[in-house]
């Protein structure tokens, strides 16, 4: 796992909402847990304050780490995800968004930007510049700063369109089925994670994967889906094995949680 990812996890956990800035060595005491190190920690604290996911609050000599904006919108996002949205989509109407692009040859950056983009927004490639998400997307932030001519569509399919086809030809369903059975593998038995020290290790690791695995998951309407698709059984493994980990989870974080009131917090 990715340190950056687990801090996200532990702060959309444990932190978030609270108004409160949380000192280093809280993370390098929860994070030891799960096998990164206090150099890793610290490095990884400093890339994210660069990127604009942390802020920095000094009290005394200490120093203590706090949300920004940025990292808020990041745990809004993940907190959708996990418990709002769920990975089946099982909606009536056969509602796509569609987007065409054209970029110069010349800007390989900004294209491999715009398609990482893509990917992350939940669209497949239909063809050479035109790609298809399930639902209406807000495309504005997929769009946005690359200066490409990029046009936007709702659609909705009609004959002789094959949908199942056209599905399985723009994403990679058997490799995220494999995800799927992958997380269900690790997690779905009667003592998952043995090697982790604590429920606070096992729920950090628990999250932490499973936000990395929707992540990628479109949300494909269930119609197009192969009938024994994974993803709702792996779901209802990950909410109950949460809630079996939260209560030992909690009360390890309340020993280590060393915090600050967020200066910024009125601000928001």
């Amino acid at each position: 796992m990715r340190p950056q990812s687990v801090i996200l996890t532990f702060l959309g956990d444990h932190v978030y909402g609270r108004g409160v800035c949380v000192s280093s060595r809280s993370f390098i005491d929860a994070f030891g847990k799960v096998g990164i190190s206090e150099e890793a920690t610290r490095s990884t604290l400093t890339r994210m304050v660069r990127r604009g996911l942390l802020r920095r609050q000094r009290s005394g000599r200490r120093m203590f780490f706090g949300l920004t904006p940025t990292s808020v919108e990041v745990l809004k996002d993940g907190e959708r995800r996990l418990w709002h949205s769920g990975v089946v989509n099982d909606a009536d109407e056969d509602r796509w968004t569609l987007i065409g692009f054209s970029l110069p040859e010349s800007w390989q950056r900004q294209r491999h930007e715009l398609r990482s983009r893509l990917v992350w927004a939940g669209f497949g490639p239909l063809q050479n510049g035109l790609w298809i998400a399930p639902g209406e997307v807000d495309a504005t932030g997929v769009i946005e700063d690359l200066g490409a001519n990029v046009k936007v569509f709702a659609a909705e399919p009609r004959r002789p369109t094959d949908m199942q086809t056209l599905v399985g030809e723009a994403y990679d369903l058997a490799g995220l089925g494999e995800r799927y059975r992958g997380f269900l593998g690790r997690w779905d038995r009667a003592d998952p994670a043995p090697e982790a020290p604590d429920d606070l290790a096992r729920s950090l690791m628990l999250l932490t994967g499973w936000l990395q695995l929707i992540r990628t998951d479109p949300r494909l309407p269930l119609r197009y889906l192969p009938h024994d698709w994974p993803a709702e059984k792996a779901q209802r493994v990950c909410h109950t094995l949460h809630e079996r980990f939260r209560p030992e989870a909690e009360r390890i974080v309340a020993g280590l949680l060393d915090t600050v009131p967020d200066e910024s917090w009125a601000e928001r």
